[in-house]
């Protein structure tokens, strides 16, 4: 089998993983709060984490980074996995399904336009033209296809998702200046950030965890979201020959994962979800596009 081929079944595999996500967010949060869910989820990524880079012989890795690095570990685990779940879990919590999971989408957009200020890269005009595609989507969505009246189904819900974005795209642009594992510094953020979420849910919600649907939900997200998922999509990329064949896989997910939302869930599908999602895949994949466009010519040169 060539790399290629490995690296579009691991692509795949990625994909179907994140498609399950969402359905396992809402799955969880019927039973536990945001908070309680992120402890558990969290507990099981970083066992899950450990066990791959013993698997993998790379543990003594975790033994030899500078201090800096230990500390770098417990300032970006406040970011993620602290205050990026909260917030979106939270939004989750608020909002249906169909709608937290498309506008966490936009994240890749948000990182685009962050980028300008915070690594001196210049705004393209097919940045804005992305923009504004996709957060049009993005209004279609949060008023359920009402555009004109603008009236969100739960504004602190779309504020919650939004915030995550803006998050989530900040925690890769410090990644960028990361010189650690991938693996072990994620593993080290999680097992850093794991001690605040455990008091804040002591001092919070308490710890009334019963083995129950959402206990198994949760435990699945940290399992395969917060850790499997990740060293699928790093081996994805690592083999890759042609990356963007497999970057193209992600457009895939969202789509795929309102199949599960609608026969899991029993959410049924608001036209207004499949408007916007297109639209913000549409405004996504025009943004990727010329990214990678940009990047073959660079290569060739």
């Amino acid at each position: 089998m060539t790399n290629q081929k490995q690296a579009m079944l691991y692509g795949l595999g990625t994909v179907l993983l994140w498609s399950t996500v969402a359905t396992a967010f809402k799955l969880s949060l019927r039973e536990l709060t945001p908070v309680q869910m992120l402890v558990v989820a969290c507990s099981a990524s970083v066992i899950v984490m450990a066990l791959i880079l013993v698997a993998q012989r790379r543990w003594y890795l975790v033994f030899e980074l500078s201090r800096r690095q230990y500390l770098q570990s417990f300032g970006m685990g406040l970011i993620n996995p602290c205050l990026y779940y909260f917030l979106l879990f939270g939004a989750f919590d608020r909002l249906p399904a169909q709608e937290a999971q498309p506008l966490n989408y936009t994240w890749a957009l948000v990182l685009a336009y962050l980028s300008v200020p915070f690594l001196g890269q210049r705004l393209r005009r097919a940045d804005i033209l992305a923009g504004l595609i996709c957060y049009s989507g993005v209004v279609v969505i949060a008023t359920r296809g009402d555009v004109l009246s603008l009236t969100f189904s739960d504004p602190l819900g779309v504020g919650l998702a939004i915030g995550s974005t803006l998050v989530w795209a900040s925690y890769w642009i410090i990644a960028t200046r990361d010189t650690r594992d991938p693996v072990v510094g994620l593993f080290l953020n999680f097992l850093c950030g794991l001690p605040v979420i455990v008091v804040i849910c002591g001092m919070t919600d308490g710890f009334d965890f019963s083995p129950t649907t959402g206990l198994f939900a949760a435990t699945y997200v940290g399992v395969f979201e917060m850790g499997i998922a990740f060293v699928l999509w790093s081996y994805a990329m690592k083999k890759a020959e042609n990356t963007a064949r497999v970057s193209n896989l992600i457009f895939i997910s969202p789509f795929l994962s309102l199949v599960f939302i609608y026969f899991i869930l029993g959410e049924i599908i608001l036209p207004s979800t499949y408007v916007g999602l297109v639209l913000i895949v549409a405004g996504l994949w025009i943004q990727q596009r010329k990214t990678r466009e940009t990047m073959a010519r660079a290569s060739s040169a």
